[in-house]
C-alpha cells in the first residue's frame, strides 16, 4: 500500500504560540517531526499540511514538503482531508506537529494495521499502570475486542470495575490509554471528514467517536510507552533538555498488536 504521511501544523496555539517553528535544538520542532516521520519504512510520501505562510517557509528551508490549506479548519482532520483529497495514496497517516518523539516504529505499526482486512482507520495506545491515569478525565482511555478493533474511546474509566479495585499489573493489558494518532484508508478519511459531528463525539469532544458511532472500524495496535507531545513552554524544555542528551537517535523501540 501507498502511505502518505500528513502532519498539520499551524502557528496558533493557545498556550504556545509559534510552536512549529521553536528552534532551541538548532532544528525547527516541525523538522524534528517531520525527520522522525521520514525515518518510517512505510512512508511513501512526507507532507506537512499548513496555513501559514511562516511554517511553510521553514519547512521548504529544511527541504520538507509543504503543502497550503485553506485556514478555516475546525481540526487537524480536516485539514488533512484537504491534502488527502490531493494525492494518490492507499494509507493516510495523520501524525500530529507537536510530538517529535514518536517512534518511527510506531508509525509503521500503524500502517501494518490498516493491512487487516476490512480496517477503515487505525490507531494507538499504551498500558495504563496507575490509578491516577486511570480516573483523569484528560486522560483519553480505550477497549478492543479480541480481534484488536476498538470498542469505545472515553474520558470516563473504562472499562470499569464494579467490584474491587482495578489490576494494573494483568497481561494482557485491559487498562489502555489512547494515543492521538491515526491512520485512515484515503477514501474514508474523505468520506468521514466530511460527516457531521456524531452525538457520542459531542458529548466526549472525541472526534474518533464519529467513526465509531456511524459503523466504521478502527483498528488499535499497542506500544510499549506513550511519546511526549509539546503542548507547553514546560514540555518543549523538557524536550530541549532531553535532545541534547541523545540526539536524533533516542526514539525508537518496540511494538504490537492490541
Amino acid at each position: 500500500m501507498r502511505t502518505a504521511i500528513v502532519i498539520p501544523a499551524r502557528f496558533a496555539s493557545s498556550r504556545l504560540p509559534g510552536k512549529p517553528l521553536l528552534r532551541e535544538t538548532g532544528k525547527y520542532l516541525i523538522q524534528h517531526v517531520f525527520e522522525q516521520a521520514q525515518k518510517a519504512k512505510c512512508a511513501s510520501d512526507v507532507i506537512v499540511a499548513t496555513d501559514d505562510d511562516r511554517i511553510f517557509a521553514a519547512v521548504r528551508e529544511f527541504g520538507g514538503t509543504p503543502v497550503m490549506t485553506r485556514a478555516d479548519h475546525v481540526s487537524g482532520t480536516d485539514r488533512v482531508a484537504e491534502v488527502a483529497a490531493r494525492l494518490t495514496a492507499d494509507v493516510v497517516i495523520n501524525l500530529q506537529g507537536d510530538e517529535p518523539q514518536l517512534d518511527p516504529d510506531a508509525i509503521d505499526l500503524l500502517a501494518e494495521l490498516m493491512t487487516a482486512p476490512g480496517s477503515d482507520m487505525a490507531t494507538l495506545a499504551v498500558p495504563i499502570t496507575d490509578a491516577e491515569t486511570y480516573r483523569n478525565p484528560n486522560v483519553v482511555k480505550v477497549v478492543c475486542d479480541d480481534r484488536g478493533r476498538a470498542m469505545y474511546f472515553s474520558r470516563s474509566p473504562i472499562p470499569m470495575v464494579r467490584d474491587g479495585e482495578p489490576d494494573f499489573t494483568a497481561r494482557p493489558a485491559r487498562f489502555l490509554q489512547h494515543l492521538g494518532v491515526y491512520a485512515y484508508r484515503r477514501d474514508f478519511l474523505l468520506r468521514i471528514a466530511g460527516e457531521p459531528p456524531h452525538p457520542l463525539e459531542q458529548s466526549e469532544k472525541l472526534e474518533q467517536l464519529r467513526v465509531l458511532g456511524t459503523g466504521g472500524t478502527i483498528m488499535l495496535g499497542q506500544v510499549p510507552r506513550a511519546h511526549r507531545g509539546v503542548d507547553t513552554p514546560a514540555d518543549y524544555a523538557d524536550f530541549v533538555r532531553w535532545y541534547r542528551q541523545n540526539g536524533d537517535n533516542g526514539a525508537g523501540g518496540t511494538r504490537r498488536a492490541a
